[in-house]
């Protein structure tokens, strides 16, 4: 007979029981008084105005923060002699019709003699030329989902068990195939003259409170183990760390311009692009996709999900000192307006739709109101045009003047046709003309 202590019979109760209490404030009237960080003023009080000194004094302050109190701080792959290698596993030169070369990779990372395979799916168009810029995003339900052809690889990494006959515990199995194709529209990428890059998160870790046992967490064990436990990253951290050794593959890729790569994300992967962009300054563009709260979303407003409910639900994502600002959030020394800022000057999208009140569009749109003052100092706007005094928009009426797109979609939590042609057209505006 299985024996559970009590104390931890005492956790589960209580968190059962609050999650059955906490209630979403949906009421912009009941939002708590609150007082952003500036993102301008240096750890000193002192005022930033060049991009010079954002670069030398406030951005790695910033990111410092961000990796103290909310994201984790990740090991340095030089330091740790960290290797990537690919492998062509197959290819084909007809893929969709004949309009794309699929190629499916082993992309393997290396430390201290043990390694970890992310299996990478790649679509460029048949038509190309030369290296295209690509989208680089992982995927949900493993790569054998975006597309239903039958030669694609099923991952054999956990997954969560979905309950709709796509799993079998948490395992892929064939009935999977195809499952999110209408969130990979890749004839419609392919045909703007962009590739595609894709990975099962699971691959790079798995998406459970597994104590950092297993996947990214695993490979860094050694490193783990002498890291200060607060501060030491999470899964959202182990998620994007595999996105930058993803881009190191794709550097050495004769059929991608890796100087435009563009890494999206949708909800908990949202989260992830946007700290793989502010983390990795080689991304050229970052595409957030109702990310909401500890993604886009300011914190503060603790409307919809909380960061105490986010801790309570998740708890390997963030960090551990992220618990101390449970419904605590003013005490946060940051807040997400500046996780975009940190993206400056890169072209940046944020995407919210109207019935994801749980992602608090509003909330979102207000970090890309306050992250762009930080543009301007590279002589650029971000969300508006010659300042920052522009209105929450109408739904599907885009704010695409800068170098900070925001759009909101009418309907659910989900990454639509809709936010992908939106995100192409963005990308046709400032990667393109490059």
């Amino acid at each position: 007979m299985l024996r559970v202590p009590f104390v931890a019979l005492c956790a589960m109760f209580l968190g059962v029981t609050a999650a059955r209490s906490f209630e979403p404030n949906y009421d912009e009237a009941k939002i708590p008084q609150y007082q952003l960080p500036d993102t301008l003023a240096s750890s000193d009080g002192a005022s930033i105005t060049s991009s010079q000194q954002w670069e030398s004094v406030g951005r790695p302050a910033t990111l410092k923060l961000f990796q103290d109190h909310v994201y984790g701080v990740s090991p340095d792959p030089v330091q740790q002699n960290v290797t990537v290698q690919g492998k062509v596993v197959s290819r084909k030169d007809d893929a969709l019709g004949g309009r794309a070369i699929r190629r499916d990779i082993d992309v393997t990372v290396t430390h201290n003699n043990a390694s970890l395979t992310m299996q990478m799916l790649v679509y460029t168009p048949a038509s190309s030329q030369g290296p295209v810029p690509t989208f680089l995003g992982l995927n949900f339900q493993g790569n054998h989902s975006v597309d239903p052809d039958p030669a694609i690889r099923i991952p054999d990494s956990w997954m969560r068990n979905r309950n709709n006959g796509t799993t079998d515990g948490n395992r892929a199995i064939e009935a999977g195939r195809g499952v999110a194709a209408d969130r990979w529209p890749i004839e419609t990428i392919v045909g703007r003259g962009y590739g595609l890059a894709t990975i099962y998160y699971g691959d790079i870790d798995p998406d459970q409170d597994d104590g950092f046992q297993n996947g990214i967490h695993g490979l860094f064990a050694d490193w783990n183990a002498s890291a200060d436990p607060q501060t030491r990253w999470g899964s959202i951290a182990g998620w994007a760390f595999g996105l930058s050794r993803a881009l190191d593959f794709l550097e050495t890729d004769a059929q991608v311009d890796a100087r435009n790569v563009i890494v999206i994300g949708h909800s908990r992967l949202g989260k992830t692009a946007l700290w793989a962009g502010a983390t990795d300054p080689r991304f050229a563009m970052v595409i957030s996709n109702d990310s909401g709260c500890g993604g886009a979303a300011l914190s503060r407003r603790a409307f919809g999900e909380t960061v105490g409910r986010i801790n309570q639900s998740f708890p390997h994502w963030f960090n551990d000192r992220f618990q101390d600002y449970n419904e605590n959030e003013s005490a946060l020394p940051v807040d997400q307006h500046q996780l975009l800022a940190l993206i400056a000057p890169r072209p940046l999208c944020v995407a919210s739709a109207t019935e994801d009140r749980w992602a608090d569009p509003h909330g979102e749109f207000l970090s890309c109101v306050h992250a762009s003052p930080v543009y301007r100092l590279y002589g650029v706007s971000g969300i508006g045009l010659a300042s920052d005094s522009v209105d929450m928009p109408s739904p599907e009426q885009p704010l695409q003047y800068g170098h900070i797109s925001y759009h909101l979609r009418i309907g659910k939590h989900d990454l639509a046709e809709y936010d992908w042609l939106r995100y192409l057209d963005f990308a046709d505006k400032h990667l393109m003309k490059r």
